[in-house]
């Protein structure tokens, strides 16, 4: 009952954090330069002023900025984004064709991040000031200086065009025809190169992070009041040392599975990867407000709810953590 009480707590707060990020959001999209009724006209091959009034009459932009953002967030509550100006269509269906895309993408190289940080971190921690440690170390601060996009094309032109392993674009074989596991297979080896250099930067960030954090809890009282009682070093290893080390890396964890959802634009424009990171960076160009709000809302919403589920998560880490 405690729980539920706080998961709600939690959600209205979430909410209200959501509604604050839309206002925020419409007001800086309509202070950027561009006007969308400019851009559609000139695709169209029609740049005269009537033509222009019409466009921004018809997508409610000569209305009062006030105005244009009350019916914006009376729609949102409804769950209607709007329809996009480039497109033609409800915002809402080109985010949740995409969506799948980023979500398969990031939660893969989350949970390779995570689980061999995390085992890197541990692994090393045990063999502090040896060269393993110093080799692991290195390569974590390699990774982690090192621009995401550099990696990704040194990706491709390693793996893709000089060995020809895997595929360096796309989600699945055009045209292929695949059905049942055998698409899954083919989006599988789409999937590794971008999900394993999305991986390489976040597992070098938590390697480091576990193996400080768990030399730093090796020096408590209850770790020696342990090895004074003979335990295996094993054993205080993981049940003693590793699991409170985790606190902060759960935490650091929790932020970034947000942030990596909307986060993956270089990603999915380097491997050509059909995700809301794309979309988002198209949306921008374009001057497309409706869609480009509608990307930043789905993805702040779920950088609240995985910040929800890491808050929960933190009492399964540790017991002795109440709710407030």
């Amino acid at each position: 009952m405690k729980k539920l009480a706080y998961l709600m707590r939690r959600v209205v707060q979430g909410l209200l954090v959501l509604a604050l990020i839309a206002v925020i959001n419409f007001l800086l999209i309509r202070a950027a330069p561009g006007d969308p009724a400019a851009v559609m006209a000139g695709e169209a091959g029609a740049t005269d002023e009537v033509f222009m009034a019409q466009l921004r009459e018809r997508f409610g932009l000569d209305k009062p900025l006030p105005q244009q953002l009350a019916n914006y967030l009376g729609h949102a509550v409804r769950l209607d984004l709007g329809d996009s100006y480039r497109q033609q269509r409800p915002v809402i269906s080109l985010i949740a064709e995409r969506l799948p895309a980023t979500l398969l993408l990031t939660m893969t190289a989350f949970v390779i991040s995570l689980s061999m940080g995390v085992a890197l971190g541990a692994w090393t921690s045990a063999r502090a000031g040896t060269w393993v440690d110093s080799l692991v170390s290195t390569l974590s601060m390699l990774f982690y200086a090192t621009p995401l996009f550099w990696l990704a094309l040194m990706a491709v032109l390693l793996f893709s065009v000089k060995l020809d392993w895997l595929p360096g674009f796309g989600f699945e074989t055009v045209g292929a025809g695949h059905a049942g596991l055998a698409r899954a297979a083919d989006i599988a080896r789409h999937l590794a190169l971008p999900a394993a250099t999305l991986a390489l930067f976040y597992m070098a960030v938590y390697a480091r992070m576990t193996r400080t954090s768990m030399l730093e809890v090796a020096q408590m009282d209850y770790v020696k009041t342990a090895r004074a009682k003979g335990l295996s070093p094993r054993r205080i290893q993981r049940h003693h040392i590793l699991r409170n080390a985790l606190l902060p890396v759960i935490t650091l964890a929790g932020i970034q599975a947000g942030s990596m959802v909307g986060g993956t634009v270089l990603i999915e424009t380097v491997f050509a990867w059909p995700g809301i990171g794309r979309l988002m960076f198209d949306a921008l160009v374009q001057r497309d407000y409706n869609l480009l709000l509608g990307t930043f809302l789905i993805t702040a919403a779920l950088a609240v709810a995985f910040n929800i589920v890491t808050d929960l998560l933190y009492t399964l880490a540790d017991p002795r953590i109440e709710l407030q």
